[in-house]
């Protein structure tokens, strides 16, 4: 049989994905650059191997699906995927498409884009969000590319993507890279949330002396209001569990080591390039880079011995620490979303603000109840951010305190809650009618002359120290 799409890579994500495909009625050919995987793989497939043919050979693989053809590349960013490319298009059409799925950098996407563009040849650069789950049963996508590339695969992409009250959570986002960008975001937002998460179990663990079950049923609670999100959600299933092998919670025998693929770092880079501050994401890459950092950590609680975190209920409630997450949730997002524009501009992507919200709210990992209100706040000025959006700055109002409070209490505790401080951080500078800026631009004129404006008059000026200090 001629199958409608072709898929490389068969790993987790590969392997979800394919069987998500043919399960939607599509049939799939795949490969796999290790041959020995794919028997394994169509056996794991059971019944949906019907609608599959495996291929060891790169030329039968190309063969065996309809032209055009498209072709879902699912391997390891970076290099791998460039050499995936180079092996592949000499057996392609002009006319061939590939598409780029994994977690690609959206610079290398770009230059893909633009290659493919100059051969003449289609490409889309794909961010699938939802780990192994959603690409099996509808992962949440963000499609860059040309207009009428995305309509060669549309049919297939909103078949197969998550669908929330019934619309499909895939959408074209702008050409290029921009589909990439959105994903890396998205990631760096992922990396803040679970790090506010993180420090609010670290609140209740270390703060206020609760146990694991405790702490899960705490999240449980909070599922059922404003925090319900995926995120919450898996905090209580994960607080509970319980390791068969020693009966402990399962929490308490995890090394607190914290890995990462690079996405969350990306975003702080991208963010300091385009000049769109997110100190909760770059709080949140940093508590990842300290946890690495183990045999330092043991070494700096032996210089420092051990302080006594322990707090009170009276010092912070469970309340006051539903409130810090909620709004440190808010001006995470309203972080992310100014980056997003801010790349919109630069790269002239258009990056429909509203879809984008609407996307994320189901298949992906940072889903959750606030943001259909996102999506409604972004329909109304894509532009602003959302913490001055009058719905979340009405929240905000309501829970500002809490997150003050937390913070303040867990920093004087000794407990560390870098993003939850930097949250606070951003918001008092955001709600600033006058910074201390002007001290900045004061000592660059002292000894750069980088000049400065005033408050009272256009244009560039200098101080009345300009070339003094030189003559002291």
């Amino acid at each position: 049989m001629q199958a409608d799409i072709g898929l490389i890579g068969l790993g987790t994500m590969g392997s979800m994905l394919a069987m998500n495909i043919a399960d939607n009625d599509f049939t799939v050919a795949v490969h796999n650059r290790t041959a020995s995987r794919i028997p394994d793989f169509l056996d794991e497939a059971g019944a949906l191997a019907e609608r599959m043919t495996g291929h060891e050979d790169l030329a039968d693989f190309v063969a065996a699906i309809a032209k055009p053809r498209n072709i879902i590349l699912m391997v390891p960013a970076g290099a791998p995927v460039d050499a995936q490319i180079e092996k592949l298009r000499p057996h392609l059409d002009d006319d061939d498409m590939i598409i780029d799925t994994g977690n690609a950098n959206f610079h290398d996407t770009q230059r893909r884009a633009a290659e493919a563009e100059a051969e003449g040849h289609p490409y889309l650069g794909v961010g699938v969000s939802g780990g192994a789950e959603g690409a099996r049963f509808g992962p949440s996508m963000m499609v860059g590319g040309p207009e009428a590339e995305w309509e060669r695969v549309r049919p297939i992409m909103e078949a197969i993507a998550a669908k929330f009250d019934g619309s499909p959570c895939v959408a074209r986002l702008g050409d290029g890279g921009a589909g990439h960008f959105v994903k890396t975001v998205h990631n760096g937002i992922e990396y803040a949330d679970m790090q506010l998460i993180a420090e609010a179990y670290g609140v209740m663990r270390d703060g206020l002396g609760m146990t694991a079950e405790a702490i899960g049923e705490v999240f449980d609670r909070w599922n059922g209001g404003p925090l319900q999100s995926y995120l919450i959600e898996i905090s209580g299933k994960v607080a509970t569990a319980e390791d068969e092998r020693t009966g402990r919670p399962v929490l308490d025998i995890i090394l607190d080591r914290a890995g990462q693929k690079g996405t969350g770092r990306w975003t702080a880079i991208e963010s300091q390039m385009l000049g769109a501050p997110v100190p909760v994401i770059e709080a949140a890459v940093a508590a990842r880079n300290l946890s690495a950092m183990r045999e330092l950590r043991l070494q700096g609680a032996e210089t420092y011995g051990a302080p006594d975190r322990r707090l009170t209920t009276d010092e912070v409630t469970i309340d006051t620490l539903e409130q810090a997450l909620i709004a440190g949730k808010i001006l995470c997002y309203a972080q992310g979303f100014d980056l997003l524009n801010r790349a919109s501009a630069e790269y002239g992507w258009g990056l429909p603000m509203p879809r984008i919200a609407e996307i994320w709210r189901a298949g992906c990992i940072i889903r959750s109840a606030m943001l259909s209100d996102m999506a409604a706040a972004l329909s109304e000025d894509p532009a602003r951010n959302l913490a001055l959006a009058p719905g979340f700055a009405a929240r905000i109002r309501d829970t500002i305190d809490g997150l003050r409070k937390t913070a303040i209490t867990a920093q004087a505790a000794a407990l560390p809650v870098p993003a939850l401080t930097s949250a606070v951080g951003y918001f008092d500078t955001l709600t600033s009618e006058r910074t201390t800026a002007n001290m900045l631009q004061a000592q660059r004129d002292y000894f750069g002359a980088h000049s400065f404006e005033r408050v009272d008059q256009d244009g560039s000026h200098h101080g009345p120290w300009l070339g003094q200090h030189l003559k002291d």
